[in-house]
């Protein structure tokens, strides 16, 4: 079985805790600002919090489970188990999201991802960068939507 890291690191003038509040309401937030790309989330089990299960539908669906959520340390982590999103050849994919302070006043968002490959199945490189690229684009809105709400 293959095992594939990957790593995206983006420094943002907004503070660690206001970012880590926006994502704290990811399902709620993000199908408003990028309905393209995140259509719903349905809690399966649970209320938000560790062990909490929920199926998010992109125009495919998956599910995931929350592993860890660190408010002190701004952190949260998730793993995709299930769905079409995982294409029949990821077994799993685990996130890690840290949001750090930096001396500016702003913070640098880090995620990392694990993914586990089903069996045989072998590395795809354009995988990755889609999972990158998809970081990316979902942290520059959810950072658009902390600055254009200062109240959050």
């Amino acid at each position: 079985m293959d095992v594939a890291y990957g790593e995206v690191e983006i420094s943002s003038s907004v503070s660690g805790p206001k970012l880590f509040k926006v994502y704290d309401n990811f399902e709620i937030i993000a199908p408003k600002i990028i309905p393209e790309t995140y259509k719903s989330f349905t809690f399966i089990r649970g209320d938000g919090d560790v062990g909490t299960i929920k199926s998010v539908t992109y125009g495919t669906s998956t599910k995931h489970t929350i592993d860890a959520i660190d408010r002190s340390n701004l952190i949260f982590s998730w793993t995709f188990f299930e769905g079409d999103a995982l294409k029949g050849i990821i077994n799993t994919a685990t996130h890690h999201l840290k949001f750090i302070p930096s001396p500016n006043g702003g913070c640098v968002f880090k995620q990392t991802f694990v993914i586990r490959y089903k069996g045989d199945a072998k590395l795809i490189d354009n995988i990755i960068n889609g999972i990158k690229e998809a970081i990316k684009n979902t942290f520059k809105k959810m950072e658009s939507y902390a600055i254009d709400h200062p109240k959050v």
